[in-house]
């Protein structure tokens, strides 16, 4: 019996969206535009929070060990150095290594510093565990013995590890305010076409209709909504953000060490997330803004 009731209210609230096409479309309209808006700048800011990690995982503490260190004493470094506090990893780079980087970068000019003109140092390459602590871990590594200077880029680092913070906490912000905008804008037009209805609720009120029976069809015709105007913001999403991520994850654009977030999960994610918004706030817009004229 529930069942039968369920679909007979179904039914009934797609027959009340083609009844009332234009607000409908309305309705859907405003859904989409809320939607595609707030899925694009969650893009935005998922992706500008991704590469804030990205800049600071790669904010590593370089460690110079000093000219005519035996091997036997860059080894006990390399012990020292992985057991200190907050340490995730430490690599070896050795002076030739070192040149042979700048050479790939830079031009072959520095050929010319190959074998004992080499002026550079053996390197120790160590990653924190946390990019809030490379500060206190450059200046253990420091004290060690053979070490010529722990270096973690200083000033600018700091400002680097600062800016990344704050993107990712006003990232945040940016996408709960956005949320609830969505909220307002969808929940008012919802709201607006309830009211456009408000003589059918009372003629059905006034035959005795339950308000559990009134309510039913206009909670599953807000949901339709919220579908019917995630579809677009979905196909905006899923294809765009696929354009997108081949132009812009380049190396030449932001490097090797930086990537956007893969489109293979992440549109799959943002659209059924913009889908749930969807169905949530169309269907409570229904509910709610229809309580008044279900009060006796």
């Amino acid at each position: 019996m529930m069942i039968r009731t369920f679909f007979r209210h179904l039914l009934e609230s797609l027959k009340s969206l083609k009844r009332n096409g234009l607000m409908t479309i309305a309705s859907a309209t405003a859904v989409t535009i809320s939607l595609t808006l707030l899925g694009i700048f969650l893009a935005l800011i998922m992706n500008a929070t991704k590469l804030a990690e990205d800049i600071e995982n790669n904010v590593d503490v370089s460690v110079l060990v000093d000219i005519g260190t035996s091997q036997e004493d860059i080894d006990k470094l390399k012990d020292e150095l992985e057991n200190l506090p907050n340490v995730k990893s430490v690599s070896f780079s050795s002076k030739d290594e070192e040149l042979k980087k700048l050479e790939d970068s830079m031009g072959s000019v520095w050929s010319v510093f190959e074998g004992d003109s080499n002026p550079l140092y053996d390197n120790f390459i160590v990653k924190a565990k946390d990019p809030q602590t490379i500060k206190a871990v450059a200046k253990a590594a420091g004290k060690l013995k053979n070490v010529h200077r722990a270096d973690y880029g200083g000033a600018p680092s700091d400002k680097i590890l600062k800016i990344t913070q704050g993107m990712r906490t006003w990232g945040l912000g940016a996408a709960v305010l956005l949320v609830f905008v969505a909220i307002f804008l969808i929940s008012n037009t919802i709201r607006i076409t309830i009211m456009s209805r408000q003589r059918e609720i009372q003629i059905m009120r006034l035959v005795g209709a339950k308000n559990g029976y009134i309510r039913w069809p206009f909670f599953l015709e807000g949901a339709w909504i919220g579908i019917i105007g995630s579809i677009i913001p979905c196909v905006i999403i899923f294809f765009g953000y696929r354009s997108a991520f081949r132009v812009l994850n380049q190396p030449q654009i932001l490097g090797s060490s930086y990537h956007l977030l893969p489109p293979s999960t992440f549109t799959i994610q943002i659209c059924g997330l913009l889908v749930l918004i969807g169905i949530l706030i169309g269907a409570l817009g229904s509910v709610i803004s229809m309580r008044r004229f279900l009060k006796i």
